[in-house]
């Protein structure tokens, strides 16, 4: 019998300016997730918590605009060491696998870590990139996520670009590919 792996989706927004820059400017400002059930992939618990920028602790109009969080969401938020903690803390000891709208999410995570001299959890080893998994299941050239909610049907709802909400719409797709996934490599 195989061991099933509890799936942690999650998704980050991060500082941001409409010109771009230099990718390393960017801080994590808000960590969203869902926990999915083993069985079913329905949602079955989520996670939310704002961190506060340290580089350039005044969030731009643009990224005001773009994610909705406010300055006073930022102000009086958690850094990211304690943040990450907390996080760690929600998902617990069970045997996980994180799950991100492509790359970029665990890649912020890790650069955060490492901008913070915290050593990276175990935990970011086991990712899977579900832009890239929904291209390949469907022979689709990779799409943004409110693109692939469209082409299966299902509504986007809350707010683009909030990471909780970004969050609970790729489970969505997680529970639509997932078990396509998981029959065609029936080991998890």
């Amino acid at each position: 019998m195989t061991t099933r792996k509890t799936h942690i989706v999650f998704d980050l927004e991060a500082t941001c300016w409409r010109e771009r820059g230099d990718p390393d400017r960017m801080e994590i400002i808000e960590i969203g997730a869902t926990r999915l059930d083993t069985v079913s992939f329905d949602v079955t618990e989520v996670f939310s918590t704002f961190v506060r920028p340290l580089r350039e602790p005044q969030l731009s109009d643009f990224c005001k605009e773009l994610t909705s969080i406010r300055q006073s969401d930022v102000d009086g938020a958690r850094l990211f060491p304690e943040a990450m903690t907390s996080f760690l803390g929600w998902i617990g000891s069970v045997d996980a696998v994180l799950c991100s709208w492509g790359a970029y999410d665990l890649k912020q995570m890790r650069t955060d870590h490492s901008r913070h001299g915290m050593p990276e959890p175990d935990i970011l080893n086991d990712h899977i990139n579900l832009k890239q998994l929904y291209a390949d299941l469907f022979k689709r050239k990779r799409c943004g996520m409110k693109k692939a909610l469209e082409q299966l049907g299902i509504p986007l709802e809350g707010t683009h670009h909030r990471g909780v909400d970004d969050a609970r719409n790729i489970a969505k797709i997680a529970k639509v590919i997932l078990p396509m996934y998981y029959d065609r490599n029936s080991d998890r």
